[in-house]
């Protein structure tokens, strides 16, 4: 046996299963968000805030603050689905705190409680640094189309 440490391939294989299924979410690319950081249970979604994503007073649109919650927490959940199983949203909460005023939207989102049919996520919105969001959402496991 090699001396030689082996690289971790479990994290490497999630990041490779979680971006083919990303490549399918159009929504997602319509709006410009990519995942930045893919964990077991956790993920990161950011956005490049451009005009098309104001509401009339210049702040984030309430809708896509709550589609970045509702990405982060998802893809959150997916990551803890094995291929063949997907999630979809069956319940989403926003509470919006604050206007979102910057340059980047930024959802953190994580599973609090995976489970067999339903995970049960959280996440938050923040703009730059300030937290704008907080979500909480139940993602129903189920089969892969």
């Amino acid at each position: 046996m090699s001396s030689t440490a082996q690289p971790d391939l479990n994290v490497e294989t999630l990041e490779v299963r979680i971006r083919r299924k990303l490549a399918r979410q159009h929504f997602m690319h319509l709006i410009g968000a990519d995942l930045t950081t893919i964990e077991p249970g956790r993920v990161v979604a950011e956005l490049k805030l451009e005009q098309q994503h104001h509401q009339n007073m210049g702040f984030a649109h309430g809708g896509l603050v709550a589609t970045m919650a509702d990405l982060a927490a998802g893809f959150a959940a997916v990551t803890l689905v094995p291929d063949g199983l997907a999630v979809v949203t069956a319940e989403l909460k926003t509470t919006y705190l604050r206007p979102g005023v910057g340059a980047t939207l930024r959802a953190v989102g994580w599973v609090l409680k995976p489970g067999r049919r339903l995970h049960f996520c959280e996440a938050e919105v923040w703009c730059d640094e300030v937290l704008v969001a907080k979500a909480s959402a139940t993602m129903a496991v189920v089969e892969a189309q």
